[in-house]
């Protein structure tokens, strides 16, 4: 297994929860330490300025790349992509790496996943911090009927149920939808198209007319970007994308999960330009969560661990300092 950029730590390899896990680690083996948790379409790679600043700051931080992505294992069946193997990978990795307890730190999907993990695992978790994704309480309805109710079958999260199409369409030009997704706020490809009052978040369509010539709002330096790309023509985006295909599957199993969080501390940064997870969402939920504090990174798009490392780098250690001092 071979690093992907001279920028991360050595890679390293586990065998957790039935799989092969790639992951990256930085820092002294004391205190306790971060887990960094990536979304989609992303790798451990989107925490590599995180990774270099606990590093100087000489602070215990881990990476992985998780299940689906990147030097992990992809398993086929899209059963093996729900909140239970999810969550039990990190587990794994916590067991592998001789932890008690971790502070888990999610961004987009990874967000949804660090928020479940004091819900089903409390006993590992000694804190949270929600980069973008907000604790979302349990939904009403099944997430996905609810969704297409709303935004109609071209929501990116509706369209990616069937089987193998987005899929295809995404592996089609991994350039392109690289460059297409990692983009900064003044590209954001959730605006309502005119006439129309509300987004559709219909990426498909939005990425399939896209000129990739347009090199306005580009996130990624050249060498970035390639990280990405060779990762994703490798590895395609089957894996990622089954874990949108467990909406359904994790809203019907998490019934009987709490309801809140207490007793451990919580962090929720929020993106102000964020289009698709909207510091809006975090609302409420100091009505759940027993012990958080809020935080605005003000003109970050979605990809605000990418777009501004150092605010969000500060924001970071400046509560671990606090609340998990040396």
């Amino acid at each position: 297994m071979s690093n992907p950029s001279p920028q991360m730590p050595p890679v390293r390899s586990a065998k957790v929860n039935g799989i092969e896990m790639a992951y990256y680690e930085v820092g002294p083996r004391e205190g306790v330490p971060v887990v960094f948790c990536h979304g989609f379409p992303e790798i451990a790679y989107s925490w590599r300025h995180q990774l270099a600043a606990f590093e100087a700051a000489g602070r215990w931080a881990i990476a992985p790349d998780q299940r689906g992505y990147g030097g992990t294992s992809r398993p086929q069946a899209v059963a093996d992509y729900d909140m239970e193997h999810l969550t039990g990978d990190l587990v794994g990795l916590l067991d592998h790496l001789g932890v008690e307890k971790a502070i888990f730190c999610g961004h987009d999907w990874g967000g949804l996943i660090v928020w479940q993990m004091p819900l089903m695992h409390p006993d590992r978790c000694a804190g949270v911090i929600g980069l973008n994704t907000p604790f979302l309480r349990r939904a009403p309805i099944d997430p996905i009927a609810g969704m297409r109710a709303a935004f109609g079958e071209e929501m990116y999260i509706v369209w990616f149920q069937k089987p193998g199409e987005a899929d295809a369409a995404l592996a089609e030009d991994v350039d392109k939808t690289m460059r297409f997704f990692m983009r900064r706020p003044g590209a954001t490809v959730a605006a309502p198209p005119p006439g129309q009052e509300r987004p559709t978040f219909a990426f498909g369509p939005a990425l399939k007319a896209w000129d990739k010539s347009d090199a306005a709002h580009q996130l990624l330096s050249p060498e970035e970007l390639k990280v990405f790309v060779d990762t994703f023509e490798r590895t395609g985006f089957t894996g990622g994308i089954n874990w949108y295909r467990n909406f359904t599957r994790n809203w019907e199993r998490s019934a009987d999960l709490p309801t809140r969080i207490d007793g451990l501390p919580c962090l929720m940064i929020m993106a102000e330009n964020d289009a698709v997870l909207s510091p809006a969402m975090a609302e409420g939920m100091e009505d759940v969560i027993g012990d958080l504090e809020k935080a605005l990174v003000k003109g970050s798009g979605h990809w605000t661990q990418q777009e501004k490392p150092e605010e969000v780098n500060r924001l970071i250690l400046d509560w671990m300092g606090r609340r998990f001092p040396k």
